[in-house]
């Protein structure tokens, strides 16, 4: 079972994606300043209906491992000390400790 803040990142990694091209629709109406005052405050309505998993500033980047939402580098999707612990255990595929 994964880390709760994990779970959480993944449901909103998948609420944005599933309505990204709506809520990217809404937008342009909203901010299309040739439109009637009317067709732009329905669209920013409609932006304001969506929910808490469904808006793109839910996404954070997290370690896949631990949870942890500072220190991620992002190709790996593990924080900076998981890192490490992986790569001195050689399970990180081209990743070895450098030797001066």
């Amino acid at each position: 079972m994964g880390n709760a803040r994990v779970l959480r990142d993944i449901k909103a990694r998948h609420g944005v994606n599933a309505t990204e091209i709506l809520r990217r629709a809404y937008l342009y109406v909203a901010r299309n300043q040739t439109l009637p005052p009317q067709v732009r405050f329905q669209a920013q309505l409609q932006l304001n209906t969506f929910g808490r998993y469904e808006r793109p500033t839910a996404v954070k980047n997290r370690c896949v491992v631990s949870g942890r939402g500072r220190g991620v580098i992002g190709e790996f999707g593990l924080c900076r000390y998981q890192f490490r612990m992986k790569a001195l255990a050689g399970e990180l595929p081209g990743v070895r400790k450098a030797m001066w």
